[in-house]
């Protein structure tokens, strides 16, 4: 199954339904190239016109299948004859796109996903149509209670199978929360993220927003519970690229969670503010927001295309007072004396806090990248600290739960930097932890799992 040419495409595959052609297409460049879900999928999307309710299933396809890959993977071996991760990667990707279908998608016609998972397998490997057809029929005739074998013997590798998570950051939640916490927030993880956006009040109100949207594109909303400039919508047609409150930059698209970072800092109309790791310009521009587009923005990233993005959403939105200097905190220092009123770190990370949204990154990520995502953060703080003026704030952002990552980077910056010290902010939406941090998670909060702290300079 692994030898035959790849180009048979006739019109046996296209006879698939759209959102099954589209959502297969993705999901073998993140198994096969190791792309990004999102990224991928806004490539096709560009590349070939999708309808949006097309588009719609792909999307809950692709993700659904990402969420839950290795507890599909566990339900689909009795009904291999070969190992999954042997099979040629086509027909991995179409089982497991089919058995979450069957297994999650109940108003989803199972002879309909079945036969279109056929029909897409003959343009892979020589006999991959067959195989695919064997294993599906023999998995669509076993009920609910059928389909689960026997688990692990371990618990916890049982625990982790059967929320579809790598055993070792089911090992690592277990150890700090509990069994019954851990598996509430995998099972969150797991869950649909609501699509949530921020109103660029520099231009309109968040009332008047939610009546734009519900008159122009039949988007129907509701206020964010925290984040008075947000809305998460309730019933949505199409992409959000493709509404034009969206195209003239009344509002992006950012979860609750992640508007509250740039709140933790609050910066003032005319501060001079460093965002030192900018890309793609959500938080930067929201900044700008709560600055009246009042002041300065240094905003840096050390990749161009990255940073381009940061203009991009800048003049989008209508946004004039944002400086982008390519280069990172650490190259700054030598040519920048330490002004700033304000800087934010968010930091880059595992982002194990946003696996709803990325869900990929579980299945790619290792124990030791968080050690390595640690030193990498110690760096970038230790140096944009020094950027601050005399009284200056600084929030340090990450979008992981991990504490290696947020607490142990900012104790040991404190230990070595005496003049720093922790700085909670006062009647903050959401209150924070008894140390002064902000720890939002999907399970709690019904957002992405955010850790932020602000700190203050003597």
């Amino acid at each position: 199954m692994s030898g035959a040419p790849r180009d048979r495409r006739g019109s046996a595959a296209a006879a698939a339904a759209p959102a099954r052609q589209l959502a297969a297409r993705v999901l073998e460049r993140v198994e096969t190239d190791a792309a990004f879900a999102d990224l991928a999928l806004e490539a096709e999307t560009t590349r070939r016109h999708v309808a949006a309710r097309d588009i719609g299933l792909a999307t809950e396809l692709i993700y659904g299948t990402l969420r839950w890959q290795r507890y599909l993977d566990w339900i689909l071996a009795p009904h291999s004859r070969r190992r999954l991760e042997a099979l040629d990667a086509r027909v991995r990707v179409l089982l497991r796109m089919t058995a979450y279908q069957l297994v999650f998608l109940e108003r989803v016609p199972a002879f309909a996903a079945v036969n279109d998972a056929v029909s897409l397998a003959r343009s892979g490997a020589r006999g991959a149509a067959e195989y695919t057809n064997a294993v599906l029929r023999a998995f669509a005739r076993r009920g609910a209670r059928e389909r689960e074998p026997a688990p692990p013997r371990d618990p916890i590798d049982a625990l982790a199978t059967r929320c579809a998570f790598p055993t070792w950051l089911a090992a690592r939640w277990v150890a700090r929360y509990g069994a019954p916490e851990a598996e509430a927030l995998m099972r969150a993880m797991n869950e649909r993220p609501p699509l949530t956006l921020r109103v660029n009040t520099l231009h309109l109100s968040r009332e008047a927003l939610a009546a734009r949207l519900a008159a122009e594109d039949d988007v129907a909303t509701r206020p964010t519970p925290l984040a008075p400039e947000g809305l998460v919508t309730e019933r949505a047609a199409g992409t959000p690229a493709r509404w034009r409150a969206f195209a003239d930059g009344a509002c992006v698209v950012q979860d609750e969670a992640s508007m509250l970072v740039a709140r933790l800092l609050e910066p003032h109309a005319g501060d001079t503010v460093i965002d030192a790791c900018a890309a793609p310009g959500t938080k930067t521009t929201h900044l700008a927001q709560l600055m009246e587009d009042r002041g300065r923005i240094v905003a840096l990233d050390p990749q161009p295309a990255r940073l381009h993005r940061v203009t991009e959403a800048s003049a989008r939105m209508g946004v004039t007072i944002v400086q982008t200097i390519e280069g990172t905190a650490q190259e700054l220092v030598s040519s920048y004396a330490p002004r700033a009123d304000a800087v934010l770190v968010d930091a880059p990370c595992t982002n194990l806090g946003v696996l709803r949204r990325n869900p990929e990154v579980k299945w790619r990520r290792r124990p030791e990248d968080i050690g390595a995502s640690a030193a990498r953060q110690r760096e970038i703080l230790a140096a944009a600290a020094t950027l601050a003026k005399s009284g200056g704030r600084l929030v340090y952002a990450t979008c992981s739960p991990e504490p290696e990552e947020n607490e142990a980077v900012v104790t040991a910056f404190l230990d070595a930097h005496p003049a720093w010290r922790v700085d909670p902010p006062v009647g903050f939406p959401l209150p924070l932890d008894a140390d002064g941090y902000l720890r939002t998670r999907p399970d709690r909060h019904g957002t992405d799992g955010f850790t932020a702290v602000r700190l203050r300079r003597a």
